[in-house]
């Protein structure tokens, strides 16, 4: 819908009108104000796209109400105001007057962001609040001039003060929320503030302060959370803040790989805690059920591997029935569930999945209780070979179909966690996936000879079913499957057909050689592809030095 409320007889002179009442405070102007501003904004609250032809009455209005909100008005012309103030700003072009130091400060002044000692007491004034953090909100990720004034004006500070005052009052979800949600736009737009929250504001502890008040996480012990099945799901609201605090955390936190000291690793493994709680948690709905456990998903790839070991605990009776060795696998259970829906979508793989997928490798590649908990799940001992891996409805079937994605990165990540479960082994990989789709990773990792990756994992060796002994003579090592054995058409032949047969062979390799339809390659000894004539003669040095050797 285009805003037209401007083209309308009686809201032509709208921008003209406010501002001629700027400057008086009484009730009758305060009343007429508050009247206009409600009109444009129940009209246009729905409103994204804007008339070009009314962009200069659009400023004009932006000017005045923001000459109203300067003075002291009454609550309801306040909110008026900024309702109608945060529909304008959704529009780039008008943000010209809007976006100056003196109106960037108003607007902070309405939302108490200005007030550093004053706590959050009087209860009329969380509407004038929340618009407020709302127009900013639309102003600081629409302007390029605002996101360098928040800088400048330390906007991020303030927001952190003023979500400290939320952490122990009721009635003030929405004020936290926004908070929240402003504090990642900053962190998002400007790398700078990103810094400033992690190193001078304590940014990190703060936000999962607020994570945590939103979840309603009551401990039991250092880092182990209380477990209750009959919890009621969350609100509406509380899934939001959590979701936007989740969204900050993660900004803030990138390139958080290494640990340094005590108590980085403490706060890490703290909101590791947090977030098991977090997908242990649902929300009112399913769709924001899988939003706020892809963002906890998101932030848990941040923190570092060595913290990750929280997400499994010590099992007690009461608690929930998916154990492995004695702990509790429920967090674990529910990111493998989560992984299998979002390959079941069959789209957005590269945004959906691969976060899901590389968090489930890290884990599995350093903590082995996590790893031989997913493999019993994803790659159980093999019975029935009759279907190639590709072929089928189980999780290790979808993986593999996978491996030959035409996402690079998907089917990276795919055969790499694979590749993982398998201890880093080439034959136990291709037991499970069969070396055509296995080719690609192993041609990367240059174990196209076979072997092992360069990870150490324990000793302990798989066990293979009575079947799968049985059938694997059988078995064609490229499809992976199990193939009745074949009539060789050579048998009846003479020799001197054998000759022919493979000699027209040769011929037709070597014109499509010379047409450079294809490349002949081969294999160098460290086990990577390579032009043929280089593949062998780098194999003929080798040999030749090994000889030598002896």
């Amino acid at each position: 819908m285009v805003i037209a409320s401007f083209s309308k007889a009686e809201f032509n002179q709208t921008p003209e009108v406010l501002d001629s009442f700027a400057g008086i405070t009484s009730s009758a102007a305060a009343v007429h104000v508050t009247n206009t501003t409600s009109y444009l904004y129940l009209q246009n609250r729905a409103t994204f796209k804007f008339d070009p032809a009314d962009e200069d009455k659009r400023k004009k209005l932006c000017e005045g109400i923001l000459n109203i909100l300067e003075k002291d008005t009454k609550t309801s012309c306040q909110v008026a105001c900024l309702e109608a103030l945060r529909i304008l700003s959704r529009d780039k072009k008008v943000l010209v007057p809007v976006t100056t130091k003196r109106n960037m400060q108003i607007l902070m002044k309405l939302a108490r962001l200005d007030t550093v000692e004053d706590p959050l007491e009087r209860v009329s004034e969380f509407p004038v609040i929340v618009e407020a953090l709302k127009c900013l909100c639309n102003i600081i990720f629409n302007s390029s001039v605002a996101q360098k004034l928040s800088l400048e004006l330390n906007l991020a500070a303030m927001l952190c003060n003023l979500l400290q005052k939320c952490k122990d009052r009721q009635l003030v979800d929405d004020i936290k929320c926004f908070d929240l949600r402003l504090l990642f736009l900053l962190s998002l737009l400007h790398t700078d503030i990103r810094a400033q929250l992690r190193q001078e504001l304590q940014g990190v502890q703060v936000l999962t302060q607020a994570l945590e008040s939103s979840l309603s996480v009551r401990w039991t012990e250092e880092y182990k959370a209380a477990e209750d099945r009959d919890r009621p799901p969350l609100s509406l609201q509380e899934t939001d803040c959590a979701i936007e605090a989740l969204k900050a955390l993660f900004n803030v936190t990138l390139d958080s790989w290494n640990v340094h000291s005590k108590n980085e690793s403490h706060q890490f493994r703290y909101m590791a805690a947090i977030l098991r709680h977090c997908l242990l948690t649902t929300g009112p709905t399913e769709e924001k059920t899988e939003e706020l456990h892809s963002n906890a998903i998101n932030l848990l790839s941040n923190v570092p591997v060595s913290c990750l070991d929280v997400l499994i605990n010590p099992s007690s009776q009461e608690e929930t029935d998916i154990k492995y060795n004695g702990m509790n696998m429920g967090a674990i259970q529910i990111l493998l569930d989560f992984m299998e829906k979002r390959i079941d979508k069959g789209s957005s793989y590269r945004e959906g999945l691969t976060p899901v997928l590389s968090l489930l490798t890290e884990c599995c590649r350093t903590h082995r209780n996590i790893r031989k908990f997913i493999k019993a799940q994803v790659l159980p001992p093999l019975r029935d070979v009759s279907n190639r891996p590709e072929v089928g409805t189980t999780v290790r079937n979808k993986l593999v179909r996978l491996m030959t994605h035409v996402d690079l990165g998907v089917k990276q990540i795919a055969a790499e966690f694979l590749f993982v479960l398998c201890k880093e082994r080439v034959d136990s990989l291709l037991k499970y996936t069969g070396y055509g789709n296995a080719a690609g990773l192993l041609a990367a990792r240059g174990l196209l000879a076979g072997g092992r990756g360069d990870h150490w994992y324990s000793d302990d060796e798989d066990t293979d079913t009575e079947e799968y002994k049985s059938a694997k003579p059988n078995i064609n090592l490229i499809t992976g499957h199990l193939e009745e054995p074949m009539p060789n058409p050579m048998d009846e032949m003479t020799e001197e057909q054998k000759e022919y047969e493979a000699m027209k062979l040769v011929n037709m390799f070597d014109k499509l050689s010379r047409d450079e339809l294809i490349k002949p390659m081969g294999v160098r000894p460290d086990g990577t592809m390579a032009p043929l004539e280089e593949a062998v003669s780098q194999y003929h040095t080798s040999k030749q030095e090994s000889s030598d050797s002896d």
